[in-house]
């Protein structure tokens, strides 16, 4: 799904230019539509290696999802991946996504088993779905195999796992069943990161692990999806004592004010 520089054996290694992607939501609006759009036209030129779109609750944006990434591979030609979650879809449901998602020129999926629904506390699948991502990865991978696979890690830990070793077993689960890629939840400490990967390595965990980063631009907005990842049980997601100060309301409108008197 994306291309890693294998390290020299006998030297440093030469450091690469960092290879970056996006992540959007399908607009629910026209106006969100016209702003997705105008926002993608003003990263394009920055080349991502690839730009993926995320899957609505219960497939309630299957279809904007697919209009965003088609337009997307048509219009800059750059590799995109569409979000797929287990979360109210029946495997031939899926497979008729799968489908759609290929005649229509999506070359990768994010695999997901997805959040439960608003309310609910634990996740429980349709009669004829999916429990678990592995399970989602081993039903494209065996019938749809020219996709390019990306599963979710979580360098604090899935809430829902009893432990750090539970969550990476799992996470082995995922990529053993044909995985390519692992994309990690947002973190604001890179120490969390760089443990992640070095437990991932010990596991033998393979391929790539591309960080998720959002960039701490509105200190609000950040807390807000911070604490509603934690609410769904998803991740702890803990900004550092670093980013948390300069979150603070006093900080980040002295830092405002800066700006608007440059």
């Amino acid at each position: 799904m994306t291309e890693v520089t294998t390290p020299a054996s006998d030297g440093p290694r030469e450091l690469a230019s960092p290879k970056i992607s996006f992540e959007f939501f399908p607009p629910k609006t026209e106006e969100m539509e016209r702003s997705l759009w105008e926002t993608i036209n003003r990263l394009a030129p920055l080349a991502p290696k690839f730009v993926s779109v995320t899957y609505g609750a219960g497939g309630s944006t299957r279809s904007k999802t697919l209009d965003v990434v088609e337009g997307v591979h048509r219009k800059f030609g750059c590799p995109v991946a569409s979000h797929l979650t287990c979360v109210g879809s029946t495997i031939d449901e899926l497979r008729a996504y799968l489908r759609e998602a290929a005649d229509r020129g999506v070359q990768n999926i994010v695999a997901l088993r997805g959040d439960p629904p608003k309310g609910v506390t634990a996740f429980t699948p349709v009669a004829g779905g999916l429990r678990y991502a592995n399970e989602l990865v081993q039903l494209i991978r065996a019938e749809f195999p020219s996709f390019g696979i990306a599963v979710a890690g979580y360098p604090e830990k899935h809430q829902e796992a009893v432990s750090l070793a539970a969550d990476l077993t799992n996470l082995k689960r995922k990529v053993d069943a044909g995985a390519d890629a692992v994309v990690t939840q947002l973190f604001y400490d890179n120490r969390d990161f760089v443990e992640f990967r070095e437990r991932c390595e010990q596991l033998g965990v393979s391929g790539p692990i591309i960080p998720g980063i959002l960039p701490g631009t509105n200190p609000t907005q950040i807390q807000r999806i911070t604490s509603h990842l934690s609410l769904i049980h998803i991740s702890r997601c803990r900004p550092s004592t670093l980013c948390r100060s300069r979150w603070a309301p006093e900080h980040y409108k002295k830092k405002k004010k800066k700006k608007h008197n440059e």
